[in-house]
């Protein structure tokens, strides 16, 4: 019988660092040097005047992995929040992706009426192909590829997962705290 902290599990992770040259090597040193494995990896500057960045990250583990994975990041000096935002409440995860989809004839218009039910827009269009964006859950997008495969050709840029909690962010009140 498998013990409930032994079961892999998915964690979403928001890490507010520094935002400086060498931070995110940082990061990913940490996974890499753990034997530890990024499934999705985001970036963004999220205060100019503070000069901080969010690097949202998706990884699985058993409990015990993940629990370490949050203290090791809470130890890298210019790390100044994490929140493992799978275990801190409701949150959102969008991901953005753009997939070329190579068809003709019946193939193409039947892309076209797919893309439609996904509500992904048409980005650009040649000839041979479209350029589809599309916006939601990972499995959405998961879901949108497979269909667009077993039809035509595909190729796939996909931005990985972005999240917030849904409640106000408890980063703020730690970056107040780390100005104290």
């Amino acid at each position: 019988m498998t013990h409930v902290d032994d079961v892999v599990r998915r964690a979403c992770f928001s890490v507010v660092v520094d935002n400086e040259p060498g931070v995110l090597a940082r990061v990913i040193g940490l996974f890499a040097g753990r034997g530890y494995n990024i499934e999705s990896l985001t970036v963004c500057t999220i205060d100019h005047e503070q000069s901080l960045s969010r690097i949202t990250i998706i990884s699985y583990g058993v409990k015990m992995v993940i629990d370490q994975i949050k203290a090791q990041l809470e130890k890298l000096v210019p790390v100044h929040s994490v929140t493992n935002i799978t275990e801190a409440g409701t949150s959102v995860e969008k991901e953005v992706a753009l997939v070329r989809f190579t068809a003709g004839g019946a193939e193409r218009r039947e892309g076209l009426r797919i893309a439609d039910i996904f509500k992904a827009t048409v980005a650009d269009t040649t000839h041979g192909s479209f350029i589809f964006a599309l916006s939601g859950s990972s499995e959405k997008v998961n879901a949108f590829i497979d269909l667009m495969s077993d039809i035509g050709a595909v190729e796939i840029a996909r931005s990985g997962v972005i999240s917030l909690n849904r409640t106000k962010a408890s980063t703020k009140k730690s970056l107040d705290n780390n100005q104290e």
